[in-house]
């Protein structure tokens, strides 16, 4: 089966393809998400985005080059753990189609092959059915449950702890 997309790094010139997705999808991310949807908040975005320690990753169709979806790898730490943590999320029009799964399984084998990394792990609130879905079918196993983890929305939420391990 031919790739039907491909991952790159975000830049400044995505910004209004991206704001405008992201605004589309404002109601799809609700409450799992916020996603820059202005240019400061994308521009704050890039800078928070810079390696070593951060990857963004652009999920892209290739046919088209329209943006599908965002996957994160982040607060990487290496030496004896070479583990980070990554966060994902769909745009609107592109959600249960595979692409997110295409797109992560690319992400997973960049985590593993080329920055050398060991585990990567998905914290995902327990009612997100379609993230935990994609999680388990990019082959996450849960590992535990961390009650008022994260502050999303102005709240603090409860978490699933999803991870995979280099083979």
């Amino acid at each position: 089966m031919t790739a039907r997309v491909r991952i790159r790094p975000p830049v400044q010139g995505d910004m209004p393809e991206f704001v405008r997705a992201a605004q589309r999808s404002a109601a799809l991310h609700r409450p799992w998400v916020t996603a820059p949807t202005t240019a400061q908040q994308y521009r704050d975005y890039l800078q928070r985005m810079v390696p070593p320690a951060n990857y963004a990753f652009l999920v892209c169709r290739r046919d088209d080059d329209a943006l599908v979806g965002v996957i994160n790898l982040t607060h990487i730490v290496r030496g004896a753990f070479k583990s980070g943590y990554l966060g994902y999320y769909a745009f609107a029009g592109h959600e249960g189609q595979g692409l997110m799964r295409e797109g992560l399984t690319l992400v997973v084998r960049h985590a593993f092959k080329v920055l050398k990394l060991h585990r990567l792990e998905a914290n995902i609130q327990p009612h997100n059915a379609p993230s935990i879905a994609l999680a388990k079918a990019c082959g996450f196993r849960r590992e535990g449950f961390s009650p008022l983890y994260l502050k999303i929305g102005g709240r603090w939420r409860d978490h699933e702890r999803w991870a995979i391990v280099a083979t």
